[in-house]
This record gives C-alpha cells, sequence and structure tokens, in this order.
C-alpha cells in the first residue's frame, strides 16, 4: 500500500498544500518551522485519527481557519484506489469520507491506511511513562486487528465508570455500590483477560525482533529484553479486583488492571530507562519501532508507508547508515532539516517552506 497523493487545507501552517508521492523514498527538506512534521503528522492521522505529538484535534486546524482537510490518494498493492478525505473541525464533529462516501463514525476508517511513524519524541518510548509503552503495544494490536480499538476503548470506559463509582462511595462499601461494582468488575475481568493476553503475545512476537534490529543498528551483540507480565494475569482479573477491593475503595480508584500495567525494557540485563545511554536509549526506541513495522508488514501482508520525522539528525552516521540500510521494502517518506546523508538514496525530494513546496525533484 502507498499514498500517491496528499492536499492539506487549513491543516497547521498549510493554507493549501499538494504533494505528489513517490512508491520509493521521497525526503521532504526544509528548515526547521516549515512544515516537514505537520507533513508527518497528516500521513499518520490517516491511520490513526490522532495526533502522534499528542495534541487535540483543534490544534490542527490553522490558526483562523474553522476546519482542516487531510484529503489523500491511497493505492493498494493490487492497485485499487481509494480517495480518502478527513475534516477537522476547530469546534464540532469531524467527518470521514472514502470514495465520496461519509462514514457513520470516523473511527471506521482504522486499518484502511497503516502508516509507522518514527520521530525523535520515540525516546519516551523508553525514557518515558508507563502509558507511553502501554500505548505504543495497543497502537501495535490495532494496526495488526482493528478490533482491539474497541477492547481498548471498552477497558477505557468501564476504568472511567469504575472509578466513578469508587469515587461515589467515598471509601464505604454499601449493598447498592457492592452490588454495582461486581456489575463492573465482571465486565472489567472478561475483557482485561483478553486485552492482556493479546499484549503478552504481541510482546513474545515483537522480542526476537527488536532484539535483531537492535543488534544492526548498535553493530554489536546485546542482550535486550522486553517482559509484559502483570500479577494480576496470574490468578485473573477478577480474582485480582477483589483482593483490591478495600484499596480501591480507600483511594478512589482503579489500582489494578490493563490500563495500570507496565512493558518494562532492559539492556544487557539493566533497566533501560535508567541505566541505558542516551546513545543505547534511542536505539531500543528505533528497534521498536523497526521491530513493530516489521511484524504488521508480516502479519498483514502488506507494508505500512514509513515516515522518518527528521530522526536521521538525531543519529551519528554509522547509526544513520544502519537504520537507512535496514529499512525495509516499501513507501518510505524522510524529513530532514539537513541534505540527505550519502545512504538515503531518494527517488523524489519535495523542498517546503513556510507551509509551501518550492520544488520537486527527481
Amino acid at each position: 500500500m502507498i499514498i500517491s497523493h496528499l492536499e492539506l487545507v487549513d491543516f497547521r501552517n498549510y493554507a493549501s498544500g499538494s504533494f505528489e508521492l513517490t512508491s520509493g523514498t521521497t525526503a521532504i527538506i526544509g528548515d526547521n518551522g516549515q512544515g516537514k512534521t505537520n507533513l508527518a503528522e497528516a500521513l499518520a492521522f490517516l491511520a490513526t485519527l490522532s495526533s502522534f505529538r499528542s495534541v487535540p484535534v483543534d490544534a490542527l486546524v490553522r490558526v483562523g481557519a474553522d476546519m482542516a482537510i487531510i484529503r489523500a490518494t491511497v493505492v493498494e498493492d493490487d492497485g485499487r484506489e481509494s480517495l480518502i478525505e478527513i475534516e477537522l473541525a476547530a469546534a464540532g464533529r469531524n467527518r470521514v469520507q472514502v470514495n465520496r462516501q461519509r462514514l457513520q463514525r470516523t473511527r471506521d476508517l482504522l486499518g484502511t491506511v497503516r502508516v509507522s511513524v518514527f520521530s525523535p519524541d520515540d525516546l519516551i518510548l523508553v525514557k518515558g511513562s508507563p502509558g507511553d509503552r502501554r500505548r505504543f503495544l495497543d497502537d501495535t494490536l490495532v494496526a495488526l486487528a482493528v478490533k482491539y480499538d474497541a477492547v481498548r476503548l471498552e477497558v477505557d470506559r468501564i476504568v472511567r465508570q469504575r472509578n466513578s463509582l469508587l469515587k461515589q462511595a467515598g471509601g464505604r462499601l454499601t449493598d447498592e455500590i457492592e452490588v454495582t461494582l461486581e456489575v463492573w468488575d465482571a465486565k472489567f475481568a472478561a475483557i482485561a483477560d483478553q486485552f492482556g493476553y493479546a499484549r503478552a503475545t504481541l510482546v513474545a512476537r515483537l522480542a526476537p525482533m527488536v532484539q535483531e534490529a537492535y543488534e544492526h543498528l548498535a553493530g554489536t551483540p546485546t542482550a535486550i529484553d522486553l517482559h509484559y507480565e502483570p500479577p494480576w494475569r496470574t490468578s485473573g482479573l477478577g480474582a485480582a479486583l477483589l483482593d483490591s477491593r478495600a484499596l480501591d475503595l480507600r483511594r478512589g480508584v482503579s489500582t489494578v488492571g490493563p490500563h495500570r500495567d507496565e512493558l518494562t525494557l532492559s539492556i544487557a540485563g539493566l533497566p533501560s530507562r535508567t541505566h541505558a545511554s542516551q546513545g543505547e536509549q534511542r536505539t531500543l526506541a528505533l528497534a521498536l519501532r523497526l521491530a513493530a513495522h516489521r511484524l504488521v508488514t508480516e502479519r498483514t501482508g502488506s507494508a505500512p508507508v514509513l515516515v522518518l520525522d527528521d530522526v536521521l539528525s538525531e543519529l551519528d552516521d554509522g547509526r544513520a547508515t544502519a537504520l537507512l540500510d535496514h529499512l525495509p521494502a516499501g513507501q518510505v517518506i524522510i524529513t530532514t532539516a539537513s541534505e540527505l546523508p550519502p545512504a538515503a538514496r531518494a527517488d523524489r525530494i519535495l523542498r517546503v517552506e513556510g507551509g509551501r513546496v518550492l520544488t520537486a525533484e527527481r
């Protein structure tokens, strides 16, 4: 699958922008603040319906405009084309159309386009909070099978309802609260056990791919460990919720469940978050992204569009060359503020300035 054409209207700093993308490697070159990452953000939004910068939708609408539009032509591996149009409202509901037909729900677009984004902010996968690593796992699950988006949303909904009930209880377990809590606990346990199994299976599949990618990027054999095995999975969440009920009532929040899980990462047997160097952490973050991209490609039979957003400038020459050599086949879009390194062989070069395409080179 490739994105052959992208059009932006009132998106970030683009009043109007049109981009022809090649099936190979397209390089987007421009100074900082000219719109390179905004372009990457638009491409990723087609796949996830959210910003990888973790900003609200209204921040994507150009200042002074009421609505932004992302319009893309997607070409499947068999040659079929789809026109995708996303209207982002500064206030109000967003709208999505596929081949001029409006979707009843915007989230029905998920699975139509797959995009993998590598950015300097990926360092949070190693240095950030457990929530950042949970999001990585869950986003990968959704890229593999769209059904996990509904599972994730249902988990979030149940946790919100359960927390609301716990706050309402005020630390006291009345008969009415207990009956309602048991209903929510049963629902929570049923879907959480399914979600936990999916996460654990994903980590087991990713682990050897992360190991291989890390060693290729670092150029030296290194033991990499990914561990996901929350204690509640041993007994089942139903039993764990019962054990934690007194604590949950006292704190007014759900202290156990997939919303509190952690994916631990280790390099050479030591926690990567606290004991690894900046270079090792960045290499591990890249290895995680490469592994997820490879797994999605192998499992779905189609490579996601790969976007490298200003990643090369964060790497030394050796790691940058190793990354470019390790890139899988498929459409690749590279954004950079400087000229490309020799190892980057671009089929098309677009130069941007102030939200406009200045030149296009082949």
